[in-house]
């Protein structure tokens, strides 16, 4: 579930413009936006367990 990511530094900027837009639509609270992005999280990785568990053949 660990994985480390690198970012050059195009993809920093343009994540930090992202994050900063993301809380500015939270009214600048970051808490609450960083909440929001760890249920996200937890959803989306939810899903992709789901899809890699193997699934059984029907005939």
């Amino acid at each position: 579930m660990d994985h480390i990511v690198t970012l050059d530094s195009r993809q920093e900027a343009a994540l930090q413009e992202i994050a900063d837009r993301y809380i500015a639509q939270r009214k600048g609270d970051a808490v609450k936006a960083l909440k929001e992005m760890i249920v996200l999280n937890g959803h989306l990785q939810e899903r992709l367990d789901a899809l890699s568990v193997p699934r059984r053949a029907t005939r």
